[in-house]
């Protein structure tokens, strides 16, 4: 039986090329499918990524003008922001199909984004991470709860 699990990354106007390369690598080390991004900074410093491992060779890296509009189809978008009414990741049950939206380092996601994605999630912590760090933590407890996905343990 194919698995049917299935993941990607939204990110709201990432500031620099650095925090890009190293959500690249993470998306590379925990199977993402691909990589799209909102905003102009990034654009005008893409010359300078720090993708060290090229995953942009393997997974695709789009700029596009709206997250919404590309979620792929059976995916639940689920935004990372630390928001009131937002689930802990502690106790957060991974979508077998995701879209993980992040905002900036220097910013949150705008209402509207947080409006049309499904779940809203947050990681406890004492300040603020960092882009690449908040990424690679959420995508590890996807890969921990693995089996723990919403379609139930996989066999086989």
């Amino acid at each position: 039986m194919a698995d049917k699990r299935y993941s990607c990354i939204g990110l709201y106007n990432p500031k620099s090329p650095e925090n890009v390369g190293s959500v690249m690598r993470a998306a590379g080390c925990y199977n993402v499918a691909s990589v799209f991004y909102t905003g102009k900074r990034y654009e005008r410093a893409r010359d300078f990524i720090t993708d060290t491992k090229k995953i942009h060779q393997d997974i695709p890296l789009i700029g596009i003008d709206d997250l919404k509009k590309i979620i792929p189809l059976g995916c639940i978008p689920v935004a990372v922001e630390l928001v009131e009414g937002a689930r802990s990741l502690p106790e957060y049950t991974h979508p077998d199909r995701a879209i993980y939206i992040f905002g900036p380092e220097d910013g949150s996601l705008d209402k509207e984004v947080l409006d049309w994605c499904e779940d809203v999630i947050y990681i406890p912590t004492n300040g603020c991470m960092n882009l690449a760090a908040t990424v690679n933590v959420v995508l590890y407890d996807r890969l921990a709860k693995g089996k723990n996905t919403r379609s139930g343990p996989k066999f086989g």
